[in-house]
């Protein structure tokens, strides 16, 4: 490894310290160090670095990184050869270490653990090192207080080899004397405490001629300094003190009498030791005479009480003597002495403390309990207070000995009288709690006793004044809840905070009473109390003492509650009932503190709060009674063991009052998100508390995983219910989903149909979808203002305020504020104002408002109720599913089924969404690390427009894709899709949770990026026995197949793979894909739908919508499709019946193909089954009428329904019976002639022909009349009539060839019929053409005079409709006379005249209007004209009049859809001939006509393209401009294939420097680049194509070369115009303003205005403000350019 590398690393791993947090990735980190320690050059690095980083960690005493660092330099020591290379490094290192110790073990048990158990690696890997540290250590190069840490370690390492420790033993005896006991100044406690494990092996030997010594010498010499040390020294040793005792104690005892308190602290814990450890009763009796020479003054009088306090302090630290028969006599011995030095001494204190030590010397024996000590407490309790309360204390003391309460029970009396004065004097109540304590245990075993207490009737005397024993302060509850004007309803009636009142100001010793009354009363007497007190509040004071922070108070109480529960295991339900609502108490408190402004820590009544160690056991105690007693408490007992309070993370410390959370923004924490709450109290769940709990109930013979495991649906009904999930309190909302996510990895199943339940019957599930928009805008209306307001109101007020104030100078009479200040000043003329404005009252629309805005609450209120319920239920959902994603995995689909509608609600939509992502987490990694952007993609999905997500889905032709730095949503989802497939398919649930994702990228209206690696990820999906989503994978394929004909190849095999998964259910869906556009997608669906194996197999059962879609197939235009679909109905095998609902529903199919087959299919089952015709031929007119009758008169929605009536009535007119003529005809006369729809109108004229044709021979007399009747009446509705009236007249044409030729009704048909033509529409007047042939046969005598009025009106009549008209006719006519009038009339001659008549654009358009009819009428048989015409037709091309030109496009295309393969052979050297003029025109026109033959049949042009395509490349050749023509193949590229050459043709014109003006062929090139490059969807290529656009007046020779563009140009850029890029829409507005400017006003068909007019008339909710100011100051731009 190179220098350069091994720096780099280092310094990665360095400065990813505090990154990895999870264990893989720490033990990742820790095997690349260990394995790069092998290289010197690494080793050398990152011990330097690593010393670095760890000294600087103690200047900042930050624990971040610490444990991971001496992990790390451990690693250092034990992987390399470091500790060779030099000492003075080691010795650094080893500081270093040290240091960090000492931060370390000041973190979590856990965190010391393991620091321990790694420096026991290192020690035990090499050996070497723990003798180095020693040595270090032993030659002063580590410095011994700052390493107390590591000698506690090095200690504990030799302690656990015998051998190692005697060989290290001096080192370290020699290392203590001089740390400790010859210290010059007083060692550290931790220090003190690092040799535990020496004193704990320590020998008498070593004691006695090491220790002891030099004990002795510093407590003579200096005693301050070595008076703790010494005390731990003799508290750790595991030695028989005796033969040491007398010396040392002579040496403290006038350390116990000092001046300074610490000095008599640290006195007596050696006298409490050697007392303790000092097992001869001579010793014991030696020092109580020595002691007790002091007190009689052989050391001096002891004048000040401190001195004599403490003497007797010694005294009682020496009833902690070990057990004998020698107690006794010395205990009894002990008090009289005492009894004695009370009467003497007249120091409060020192009395006090007096009977301190009698109690606990009498307690030691009974035989102290005299009748001289029982009178002495009688006495003493007719004292003062403070003695009063000393004498009750000793007497509890005495009574802690069992066999010592009888032998006082002759103070029953007294106490009985403390006991009424305690509990009905509040200054005396901690008397009576004494003396009712010592009433008790006496009653409890004196039956005397029991019945004189009874007696004197204390139970009701104590429940009658205070029930909860200690005094309760109303105000307390007040003060504590008034914090932030919080009023919280959670707590209210619960108690156990007025105890912590008055508990707080109790003393240790105090509320140990108080534990010991508890049992006594609970154990002793329990019915009296069940009788007459209040059990919840007791329990309460009890559950305050389990919690309190005295360990030792806590200790009583624990044993106290194991009594009380044995003896009453009824209590127990109880008892976890009050704890779980102390819970709740403690959680509020804590959450307070974290968010409060308030500084609750200076709050006395709550002092402390317990800390998450003291809950757990807390509850550990009482769970384990209340499952004993009641397994049904499991309930209660998963809560708690969930609750935030109980399994919070966070040290005790940090959860102290006053501490503070910064809200990293506002409004960032909500009440009524429970997860929230909980991290912003600074706690994180964990399951180390349940695990805990079931090994220590499990040690009990609890098996608590079993007990929930068997009562699942009780414990999810009573999670979810009023106590859980339902409740107010955040908190417990938390535990209960807390508790539900560990049900869930327990008993995963179980526990989801019971939540699953809970989902499906959750009444606000059905209120949420009922909830109006209404009610979402008054939830979102902030309170106080009524939701149709819009500043109103508000407005109106400040008007009247105004008013108000104008009529006084300084009048205000809303402010109140002001008011008073006004009062103070004006009093006497103000107040008669102010009376009469508050007699004036409300006005009545005030009053209305308020009425208004009490029910918007009411409505408000509901909504967030079901707001509140149904979040709960997300959250709950979500974290269920994450603690068991494996579980959850399998039923996402139903999961989803829940949350997919919520991702739309307009309130919980945001909760829906943190869902949504826990369950993306859930899908099979790694699939599951895109779970955020899956989330997001489903959540726009299903909320967002469809054009919004197409916008985020990469396009197939944008180039600038791959310039972007970074990958999109879709392309992000897709990448992790391929990722997580690359060894094989995704799981199914997985896949069916991404593939809305999938569908709606492949649902993309042209090719995107991401297909091919979408249709990978799909086909690899296709295992017919699972259950995929298929149908609508089968639908998606299907699109894709439509817009991208491409995939044909890949698509099909895929659709037949998954149709072998289908169901007979599911065959009709399946053949979705017959109603397809393309053919190949039909053809593709039903090769598909062969593979289904019921179709296979023949098995499929009758279906209507089956057989319908395989019908309409089967009368497919295209035979491919229906020979297919042939064989499909064969396999179906039943017949297809006279349900035709689905064929009158597919007549309105959007697709042309669809509603033609339906019609074939239609007429086919009426020839079969022709009963049915009448009601089919009803259902079709009433189908017509609906559709005709809706929708706006100005959007016609529903003509496609018309049109395929239309078409059905075209394809039955073989059906038709005779008796049915008159019912159609009467419709499409009545109805459907007077259609508003052009087209419709013109299918119901051909159906109409269509039906005569088939049936007027035989039908004319029954026809006729209709006819003529109805063109006999008088018209009602002029507009309606005459569309009518030109259907009847055409009907009355198609009639009349089937009169006989001298019938003189058929010369007026045909009058008629020449006036129909008139008529303005197409299809109109193709009808009237295709009815003039066949009449032509009885106008022989006419012919001339027709043909030339047909001629005149094609090219003298003003309106073009008239002219077209004309042209029709012009063609039926020469049709029905034949083809040879057309030279006997001169017919051809006139057209040619009109050609190249220069003076009239109206005779030149007449005569290709004519030409293009001739050629579609006659169509081969006119082909020898067209030879001969075709030079004329190619000027026409270039004519000036732009009507001309696009006449004489329509007649090429119609020449060319006619020619045959010879016409084209005969044509074509023309036109390839034009294109090697020098006239730019004349090339112009060839090409124009060369691309109307792409409307030749298919076979004759493919003959005449490999002529057609060198030739036109050539076309360039035009091109004048010099800069244009060195670019022709450039933009040729760009014209041929424009999706992947626009851009670049762009960026080479705006890189090309023009030196020549543009003449008219370079536009002819360069406009249709320049559109394409304004259509595109890339900002960059459209900004381009504008600037461009801009720069082209400046270049152009003339004006008017451009004008024949604008029309083309105009409207794009002005859609570039409101581009929602600025720099694009300024762009675009320079460029407009250039086009005016140089083309000017007149050229522009709105005079250049219309920009104006046009974004102004945009919709306004189509963009925000902002934009639409943009986009007129882009205006505002254009108008400067057009100045």
């Amino acid at each position: 490894m190179c220098t350069e590398l091994a720096s780099l690393l280092v310094d990665i791993i360095l400065r990813t310290l505090s990154i990895y947090d999870d264990r893989g990735s720490r033990k990742a980190v820790d095997d690349l160090i260990a394995k790069a320690l092998g290289d010197v050059l690494f080793m050398k690095n990152f011990a330097a670095a690593l010393v670095q980083v760890m000294e600087r960690q103690l200047k900042v005493q930050s624990h971040v990184g610490c444990y991971r660092l001496l992990r790390w330099s451990c690693l250092l020591l034990s992987r390399s050869q470091f500790a060779t290379v030099s000492k003075n490094a080691l010795c650094r290192v080893a500081a270093a270490q040290a240091s960090l110790l000492h931060i370390v073990v000041q973190r979590s048990f856990r965190e010391r653990r393991a620091c321990k158990q790694t420096f026991f690696n290192l020690f035990s890997q090499s050996p070497n090192i723990y003798k180095i540290y020693v040595e270090e250590l032993k030659d002063g190069r580590i410095p011994y207080k700052d390493c107390p840490e590591l000698i506690r370690l090095l200690l504990e390492f030799s302690s656990t080899s015998p051998s190692l420790f005697e060989q290290s033993k001096p080192t370290y005896l020699d290392m203590y004397v001089k740390t400790v006991l010859n210290a010059r100044e007083k060692p550290a406690q931790v220090l003190c405490e690092a040799f535990y494990s020496l004193f704990t092996c320590m020998s008498h030997e070593d004691f006695q001629s090491i220790v002891v010594p030099s004990s002795v010498k510093m407590l003579k010499r200096n005693p301050e300094i070595v008076l703790e040390s010494v005390g731990i020294l003799l508290k750790s040793v595991n030695l028989d003190l005796s033969k040491y005792a007398t010396e040392i104690l002579l040496v403290v005892l006038p350390q116990a009498r000092h001046a300074d308190e610490g000095r008599r602290v640290g006195a007596l814990a050696i006298v409490r030791s050697l007392s303790q450890k000092s097992s001869n009763p001579d010793v014991l009796e030696a020092m109580f005479n020595a002691v007790k020479a002091v007190i009689g003054g052989s050391e001096g009088r002891l004048a000040f009480p401190y001195q004599r306090i403490g003497m007797v302090n010694a005294l009682q630290e020496l009833s902690n003597a070990p057990e004998g028969k020698y107690v006794n006599g010395l205990s009894r011995a002990i008090c009289v002495f005492l009894l004695s030095y009370y009467k003497d001494d007249g120091n409060e204190e020192v009395k006090l403390a007096i009977l301190s030590a009698v109690a606990s010397w009498a307690a030691r024996s009974a035989d102290a309990i005299q009748p001289d000590l029982v009178s002495f407490i009688a006495s003493g309790l007719k004292e003062k207070e403070a003695l009063r309360r000393g004498h009750l204390r000793c007497l509890r003391g005495i009574c802690k000995n069992a066999d010592a309460v009888l032998q006082v029970s002759s103070l029953l009396g007294p106490l009985v009288q403390l006991v009424k004065t305690g509990f009905t004097k509040a200054v005396q109540r901690l008397d009576g709690i004494y003396a009712l304590l010592l009433v008790g245990k006496i009653a409890a075993l004196d039956i005397k006793a029991e019945e004189t207490v009874a007696k004197e009737k204390i139970w009701s005397l104590i429940s009658q004044n205070e029930p909860s024993l200690v005094p309760i302060s109303l105000v307390a509850i007040h003060r504590l809840f008034d914090i932030r004007d919080i009023q919280s309803k959670y707590f209210c009636g619960y108690l156990t905070l007025k105890f912590v009142t008055q508990a707080s100001k109790l003393s240790t010793e105090d509320c140990m009473a108080c534990v010991d009354l508890l049992e006594v009363l609970l154990v002793d007497h329990l019915r009296r109390v069940l009788d007459t007190f209040s059990v919840r509040l007791l329990l309460q004071l009890m559950i305050f003492l389990i919690c309190h922070p005295s360990w030792d108070i806590r200790r009583m109480a624990y044993n106290a509650t194991r009594k009380i529960i044995t003896a009453a295991p009824q209590l127990s339900e109880d008892l976890l009932l009050e704890f779980t609502n102390f819970l709740s108490v403690v959680g509020e408190k804590i959450y307070l503190s974290k968010t409060s402004d308030t500084e609750i820590s200076v709050d006395p009544q709550v002092p402390f709060l317990p800390s998450v160690e003291v809950l757990v056991k807390a509850l550990v105690l009482i769970s384990s009674a209340a499952l004993a007693a009641d397994p049904s408490s499991s309930v209660r007992v998963i809560f708690c063991s969930h609750h935030p309070c109980v399994v919070g993370t966070a040290k005790p410390e940090e959860l102290v009052p006053g501490s503070r959370m910064l809200l990293i923004t506002l409004g960032s924490i909500k009440s009524d998100d429970p997860l929230r709450i909980g991290k912003s109290m600074g706690l994180e769940l964990n399951d180390t508390v349940l695990e805990r709990l079931h090994k220590c109930l499990q040690t009990l013979g609890f098996d608590i995983i079993g007990i929930f495991s068997a009562d699942v649906g009780n414990l999810s009904k009573g999670l979810l219910g009023p106590m859980g999930l339902m409740s107010a309190n955040p908190l417990e909302q938390q535990a209960a989903i807390s508790s539900l996510s560990t049900l869930m990895s327990i008993t995963p199943r179980d526990t989801y149909i019971e939540f699953e339940k809970h989902l499906q019957n959750l009444p606000d599930r059905y209120s949420h979808n009922m909830l109006s928009e209404n009610d979402v805008l008054v939830f979102h209306t902030p309170e106080g203002v009524l939701s149709n307001e819009q500043g109103v109101y508000v407005a109106e007020s400040i008007t009247s305020k105004n008013t108000k104030q104008a009529k006084g100078r300084f009048r205000m009479y809303e402010d109140q504020n002001d008011m008073d200040l006004i009062g103070s000043n004006h009093s006497v003329k103000r107040e008669p104002a102010s009376r009469e404005v508050a007699d004036k009252g409300k006005t009545a629309k005030e009053e209305a408002r308020e009425l208004l805005l009490r029910e918007e609450a009411s409505i408000r209120e509901k909504v967030q109720e079901i707001q509140k319920n149904l979040s709960l239920m997300l959250t709950a959902l979500g974290e269920m599913a994450v603690a068991n994603p494996v579980f959850a995995h399998s039923q996402l689909p139903s999961l989803v089924r829940f949350v997919d509608p919520l991702l739309r609600s307009p309130i919980v939509c945001e909760v829906a969404f943190e869902t949504m992502v826990k369950l993306a987490r859930c899908t099979a990694p790694p699939l599951c690390n895109w779970a955020l952007d899956i989330a997001t993609a489903l959540r726009l999905i299903v909320t967002e427009e469809d054009r919004l997500v197409f916008d985020l889905i990469p396009s197939g032709g944008d180039e600038e894709a791959n310039e972007r730095p970074s990958l999109g949503l879709f392309e992000r989802i897709i990448n992790g899709l391929s990722v997580s497939c690359k060894s094989g398919p995704l799981p199914v649930d997985s896949f069916t949770f991404v593939f809305p994702i999938i569908e709606r990228i492949l649902l993309s209206s042209k090719k995107t990026r991401l297909h091919d690696d979408v249709l990978r990820i799909v086909y690899l999906h296709m295992d017919p026995l699972l259950p995929l989503p298929r149908l609508r994978m089968l639908s998606v394929l299907y699109h894709v197949l439509g817009v991208v004909p491409a995939y044909q190849a890949s698509i099909a095999p895929a659709l037949n793979e998954l149709s072998l998964g289908l169901q007979p259910n599911e065959v009709a869906p399946a053949l979705y894909g017959v109603y397809a556009k393309d053919v190949h997608v039909r053809m593709a669906c039903l090769n598909a739908v062969k593979c289904i194996p019921a179709i296979s197999s023949r098995s499929l059962p009758e279906n209507v919508e089956v057989a319908t879609s395989i019908w309409i197939a089967l009368h497919d235009p295209e035979k491919s499709i229906a020979e297919v679909a042939e064989d499909i109905w064969d396999r179906y095998g039943h017949d297809f019946g006279t349900d035709y609902s689905g064929l009158f529903k597919a007549l309105s199919h959007s697709n042309y193909n669809v509603r033609l087959a339906a019609a074939e299919a239609l007429a086919t089952a009426l020839d079969e089954n022709p009963d049915s015709i009448q009601e089919s031929l009803s259902t079709l007119f009433s189908l017509y009428i609906r559709d005709a009758g809706v929708g706006d008169e100005s959007v016609d929605s529903d003509w496609l329904g018309r049109q395929g009536i239309a078409l059905a009535l075209h394809s039955a007119a073989d059906v038709l019976r005779t008796k049915d003529l008159p019912v159609v005809m009467t419709f499409l006369i009545s109805r459907a002639l007077a259609d508003p729809n052009a087209d419709v109108r013109g299918r119901m004229i051909n159906a109409g022909i269509l039906i005569i044709d088939k049936h007027g021979r035989e039908n004319v007399t029954l026809l006729f009349p209709i006819f003529e009747n109805y063109l006999n009446k008088t018209a009602s509705d002029e507009e309606k009539y005459d569309l009518v009236r030109e259907g009847v007249v055409i009907f009355t044409g198609a009639l009349a060839k089937h009169l006989a030729k001298d019938d003189p009704k058929v010369h007026a048909v045909v009058e008629k019929l020449l006036d129909v033509l008139n008529t303005p529409s197409e299809a109109v007047q193709r009808a009237v053409s295709m009815c003039l042939s066949p009449l032509m046969q009885s106008k022989q005598d006419d012919a001339p005079a027709l043909v030339t009025r047909l001629l005149d009106q094609l090219m003298k009549s003003d309106k073009y409709g008239e002219r077209r008209g004309a042209a029709f006719g012009l063609a039926g006519v020469v049709k029905g006379f034949g083809i040879s009038c057309l030279k006997k009339y001169g017919i051809v001659a006139v057209l040619r005249e009109g050609l190249v008549d220069r003076n009239s654009a109206k005779c030149r358009e007449g005569a290709l209007l004519g030409f293009e009819c001739l050629c579609e009428t006659l169509g081969r048989l006119f082909e020898p004209y067209v030879i001969q015409m075709l030079p004329l037709l190619l000027v026409s091309f270039s004519d000036q009049v732009v009507a001309v030109r696009d006449a004489a496009e329509c007649a090429a295309r119609a020449m060319m859809s006619q020619l045959s393969a010879q016409g084209v052979k005969l044509v074509l050297p023309s036109l390839l001939k034009g294109l090697e003029d020098k006239a730019w025109r004349t090339k112009q026109s060839s090409v124009q006509l060369l691309g109307a033959m792409a409307y030749c049949a298919p076979q004759q042009l493919s003959q005449c393209l490999p002529k057609i395509v060198p030739k036109l490349t050539e076309v360039g050749s035009v091109i004048k401009n010099p800069e244009i023509a060195s670019l022709v193949p450039t933009l040729l590229m760009g014209l041929t294939d424009p999706n992947d050459y626009t851009k670049y043709s762009l960026d080479i014109l705006l890189q090309t420097t023009f030196i020549n003006s543009i003449d008219a062929p370079s536009l002819a090139l360069l406009v249709p680049i320049v559109h394409r490059g304004l259509r595109e969807r890339s900002a960059e290529t459209k900004k381009k194509a504008a600037q461009i656009v801009g720069n082209m007046c400046s270049l152009v020779t003339e004006p008017k070369d451009m004008i024949p563009y604008i029309g083309l140009l105009l409207p794009e850029v002005k859609k570039v115009l409101v581009d929602p890029i600025p720099e694009v829409r300024s762009v675009a507005a320079r460029a407009l303003g250039s086009l005016i400017r140089g083309m000017g006003e007149e050229n522009f068909p709105d005079g250049g205005g219309g920009c104006w007019c046009w974004c102004v008339g945009r919709k306004p909710f189509q963009h925000p403000k902002s934009f639409i100011i943009s986009v007129f100051h882009e205006l505002k731009n254009i108008c400067y350019l057009y100045s």
